[in-house]
Order: structure tokens, then C-alpha cells, then sequence
């Protein structure tokens, strides 16, 4: 799969609202969900692809074309899409159901918990846009979707980071017994953790892609990779920062975190494309309570609890904290 090269940023318009989240010169990859899906089920016919009107807009479109007999458009129908999800589960079938997060979350809440998760059915959500990754508003933004999943009891979450994260992840969700919730970047995907030796995905695995004596950022999502870029920032002005990266988020990978904060006296940072309340702030902030873990310092990076603003998405990004620059000030600011 060839990479792209994201240009020079042009001047925001409406359009930005829906912007890359890659930075300028980022290296990316197109649809790593879509092309991961069509590899995986080539040897897998049990999988299947479900979408609410929305394939084009979670790469699933091209699942539909490589696999049309088992490709379902369900509709602007998020509970039937559930609903019908878990059906085909109970019929043996792996069926990987998408749309955006808002939708998929808010309005499918219960069908996901009674339909497919009490009866622990092999069915994949994947949804797009999730947290601050659209300038839609409330009404798409999905800054609480952690939140509420992480309350259904046996539900894995999953938030990659980058195209690569995506890449390993779909095959591992697909062989995992019992429901997943992952959330999905779609398109143009950033890709940044093939720079790190070694580096691989693994469901339920935390890990920590780069050592610094300072700080201690405990991320996710597209956060590790801003966490990444910062580190880079601070090194020069002889700030270390270490950074772990916890693409699972349930069940989460409390020995290697508590075991990161013991390693020595530095302030913790958990940094999060989520909102600060019900997410991985929280989750982290209560195995350290629970283990008896004492950090330096601990600070919570994530959006605020509030509903968003609409606009431009690098505007945004800066508003509320999770762009390189405003992520940067604010660890700096708790430094001092």
C-alpha cells in the first residue's frame, strides 16, 4: 500500500470542518480500515460488513465492492443496524457494523448493550468521527462515546492511533470472541507508528513507544500521536517525555501502566481525543488508586466537559487543548 504525503495547509475554509487530521508533510494511508477488511475476510467468508448509509464515509464501500453478497446497507437505521448485527452473529456469522460514533453510540445505546452484548455476540462495531475529529457540532461530535461503552459490562474498546494501529487491529478484533466497539479513522489516516522499532498492535497490550525522565503522557487514539510530536517539541528544550500508548481501552492494561508510573517520580499525563469525564483519564486515574500507584503529578489532557463548538477543525484542535502546539503549552503550564 503506497503512502501520501499530506502538502501545505491551505487557508481554512467550511471545508476544514472536515479536515485531514494528519499535519503538514504527515505521511498517510488511504482507507487502512477498508483494505485491512477486504484482506481479512478473503479467508474468512463468516464476515460481513453492515453500514447505516454510510460505507463511502468508514471505507466500508470497499468491502461492498469486493464482497457484495455480503455487503448489507441498512439505512439511516442505527438500531436496525445493531439489531440485524446481532442476529447474524447468533447465525455464526462476524458481521463488522459501521457508521459514525455519535450515531452508533447515542442512538444504538440499547440495542448494543441488550442485543449484542448481554448475550456477548461476535459483533464488531467500527465507527468514524469519533471525539473532536469533525467540526459538526454536538450533534456529530462523539467526545463521550468511551464514556458510555466502557459502562457495558464484556464490550472491548478499541481507539487506534494511526493506519498501522488500524491495519493490525482488524485481523485481532476478527479472531476475538465476543463484541468490539473500535473506533475509526477513515480516509486519508496518518501513519506514524512504523517509525517506532519494534512496534506491533495487540489487543488488551499497552505500550510504551518512546523513554523520558519528565513526563509520563499515557495516551491514545490520534493523542498518542500528538503525544509523539510533543516529546519531539520538548526534547529541545530538555524536557523528556515518555509516552504510552494504550490503544485498548477495555480491558485496559493496568500492570504496564502502574508498572510505567512506578518506573520513576515524573508527572503523569493522560492525553485523550475524549471528553474528561468517563474516559481514559479516568480509567487510568482509578487502576493507580486501586494499585496504590503515586505519580508525581496528574493531569488530565482530554476535551472538556461541554458540548463543543462547530468549526474548523485545526481551530478546534487549539481551543481545546489536543493540537501539538496548545498540547505542549499545557504540559509545559504543569511543569511549573
Amino acid at each position: 500500500m503506497s503512502d501520501a504525503v499530506i502538502g501545505k495547509k491551505p487557508r481554512l475554509t467550511t471545508s476544514a470542518m472536515i479536515a485531514s487530521i494528519a499535519s503538514e508533510g504527515q505521511r498517510v494511508k488511504a482507507a487502512p480500515f477498508g483494505k485491512a477488511l477486504v484482506e481479512c475476510a478473503a479467508n474468512r467468508p463468516e464476515i460481513v460488513g453492515l453500514t447505516a448509509d454510510l460505507a463511502k464515509y468508514t471505507d466500508l464501500h470497499l468491502f461492498a465492492q469486493a464482497y457484495p453478497d455480503r455487503f448489507y446497507q441498512m439505512g439511516m437505521a442505527e438500531q436496525l443496524l445493531m439489531g440485524a448485527s446481532g442476529g447474524m452473529a447468533k447465525e455464526g456469522l462476524v458481521p463488522f457494523a459501521t457508521t459514525y460514533a455519535a450515531f452508533g453510540t447515542r442512538r444504538a445505546y440499547d440495542f448494543i448493550h441488550q442485543v449484542i452484548a448481554e448475550e456477548k455476540l461476535n459483533v464488531k462495531i467500527c465507527c468514524a468521527l469519533p471525539g473532536l475529529t469533525t467540526g459538526y457540532g454536538p450533534s456529530h461530535q462523539a467526545t463521550e462515546d468511551l464514556a458510555m461503552m466502557r459502562g457495558i459490562p464484556g464490550l472491548t474498546i478499541v481507539d487506534p492511533c494511526d493506519a498501522l494501529d488500524i491495519e493490525q487491529a482488524v485481523p485481532q478484533i476478527a479472531a476475538h470472541q465476543g463484541p468490539v466497539y473500535m473506533r475509526l479513522l477513515r480516509g486519508q489516516v496518518p501513519l506514524v507508528l512504523d517509525e517506532i522499532d519494534g512496534y506491533r498492535f495487540e489487543l488488551g497490550k499497552a505500550k510504551l513507544l518512546r523513554e523520558g525522565a519528565d513526563v509520563l503522557v499515557i495516551s491514545s487514539g490520534i493523542l498518542t500521536m500528538r503525544a509523539l510530536e510533543v516529546a519531539q517539541d520538548l526534547a529541545k528544550d530538555r524536557v523528556g517525555v515518555a509516552v504510552l500508548h494504550c490503544p485498548t481501552i477495555k480491558p485496559l492494561d493496568e500492570a504496564t501502566i502502574v508498572d510505567a508510573v512506578r518506573a520513576g517520580p515524573r508527572l503523569v499525563v493522560v492525553a485523550e481525543n475524549h471528553s474528561v469525564v468517563g474516559g481514559l483519564g479516568e480509567a487510568v486515574a482509578s487502576a493507580l488508586l486501586r494499585h496504590g500507584a503515586q505519580p508525581a503529578g496528574f493531569r488530565l489532557a482530554g476535551l472538556p466537559d461541554g458540548f463543543l463548538d462547530a468549526g474548523a477543525l485545526p481551530t478546534l484542535h487549539d481551543r481545546y487543548g489536543i493540537s501539538r502546539e496548545s498540547l505542549a503549552a499545557r504540559i509545559k503550564a504543569w511543569m511549573t
